[in-house]
């Protein structure tokens, strides 16, 4: 069998949902011939004995202001800051200077201190093991930095993976000047890169708009089959809406569920005794702030930062799973990741805001949940699962299971593979 390198910061036990592709890489790959090796930094637990990780030391460039503001290092930044100092709206003059802050302290991302020790372990496996190929995979971007080094160095043949787009991506937080000496850094960067892969058809004709000299693949995220929920568990009695992660302000908000709840509840077409909107994930004073305008208090609820197998439990037992969507029509290309671990939930999705995109294809396609783009679209669709509910005591679900497992880890190692297959063989150096 042969092995390849993964270059992969985020991975489990590391709390963040950037850890399953990776994870799912070294899981899945070796049923189609690549055994895996993964490079990352130190993780706050043991990793799962049945993978080979070499774990490496790692700087926090932000380590200082991180252990002054007491904040969980996995979480973001700019969010934890604003709720130390107790800041509820969605957008500040305190974005602005943490960002202008963190874009200088931290060029190109958070986890440059990474990079050093990354490079002498990978030159050390390399030397050491007969590796074949390499897949890097970000964000960070540093993780891209660590395999051109590798590559430079030893020749081998290198995939780049781009989760998120790196300075074509939607959300980027800094300004046009570094944006300029980013974008350079990018093109040097990716220049002997073998295969790019993106997680959709549109953020790949993004990435092949500026690596124009590049093969360039779409390959999806996905969810673990080992995780699917195949004994469905007891479902809540409240007619509970749940989400499980990050809430971006002003990119993907919940306020058009907020929205239609107020209308539906004040028309009297939903008792405010049977809903509940859960919330798990890092408390955000704008949320309750949003609640609380929409006459919410007490139905929308933040439960704060759980483990992931909490997490797991709270999704399988909702009636309905919430996806807020991004609001940018330059973003149709964009798959939260959350949407892959809600399909392993079997619970039915309920999509929201934003514009006709790749989620609304996945979810027509799966049958696993619906979309609605528009208050009276939400509203209506509300209204629709909540009269299934108090007439059944249940919201049903009815995925097509086939289709569905086209987004499985399985289903995503078996097409990189097919990329690590296609690749110039590694010519040993003497």
């Amino acid at each position: 069998m042969k092995k390849v390198l993964v270059i992969a910061y985020y991975f489990p036990p590391r709390p963040a949902v950037a850890s399953l592709r990776p994870s799912g890489l070294a899981r899945y790959l070796p049923e189609f011939g690549w055994e895996v090796v993964i490079l990352t930094a130190a993780l706050p637990a043991k990793p799962d004995p049945h993978f080979e990780v070499i774990e490496t030391q790692y700087h926090d460039c932000l380590g200082f202001g991180k252990k002054l503001f007491r904040l969980d290092s996995q979480s973001p930044l700019i969010a934890q800051v604003k709720n130390k100092l107790k800041v509820k709206s969605e957008r500040s003059p305190l974005d602005f200077i943490l960002a202008t802050v963190g874009g200088i302290m931290a060029y190109p991302d958070p986890q440059k201190g990474w990079r050093r020790f990354a490079v002498e372990a990978g030159e050390d496996i390399l030397r050491q093991q007969n590796i074949k190929a390499m897949i890097s995979t970000s964000p960070p971007e540093t993780s891209h930095i660590i395999a051109k080094r590798l590559k430079d160095e030893f020749e081998i043949p290198w995939v780049a993976d781009f989760r998120d787009l790196w300075t074509q991506n939607y959300y980027y937080l800094y300004g046009p000047l570094r944006k300029v000496i980013e974008r350079r850094l990018e093109l040097n960067t990716l220049a002997t890169a073998d295969a790019l892969v993106a997680v959709s058809q549109p953020t790949a004709d993004d990435l092949r708009s500026l690596h124009r000299q590049k093969p360039v693949h779409s390959i999806p995220n996905g969810f673990d089959p080992a995780e699917v929920n195949t004994t469905p568990r007891k479902l809540t009695d409240k007619f509970t809406i749940t989400y499980t992660g990050i809430l971006y302000p002003g990119k993907r908000s919940p306020e058009s569920l907020f929205a239609a709840l107020h209308d539906l509840i004040t028309e009297g077409s939903m008792d405010a005794g049977d809903v509940e909107v859960r919330f798990y994930g890092l408390e955000l004073g704008w949320i309750d702030k949003r609640a609380e305008l929409y006459g919410l208090t007490g139905i929308v609820r933040q439960f704060g930062t759980v483990p992931r197998e909490i997490a797991l439990n709270k999704q399988r037992e909702s009636q309905l799973l919430l996806l807020p969507k991004w609001n940018d029509a330059q973003q149709r290309g964009n798959y939260p990741a959350k949407i892959f671990e809600y399909l392993a939930a079997r619970r039915p999705i309920l999509a929201m805001g934003g514009f006709p995109d790749v989620v609304d294809q996945l979810l027509d396609e799966t049958k696993a949940g619906v979309s609605g783009q528009t208050g009276e679209e939400i509203k209506a669709l509300l209204l629709r699962f909540y009269k299934e509910y108090k007439s059944t005591g249940a919201v049903s679900y009815s995925g097509d299971e086939a289709k569905t497992n086209k987004y499985s880890h399985r289903q995503m190692a078996k097409k990189f593979a097919a990329i690590l297959d296609s690749l110039p063989a590694h010519i040993e150096r003497q």
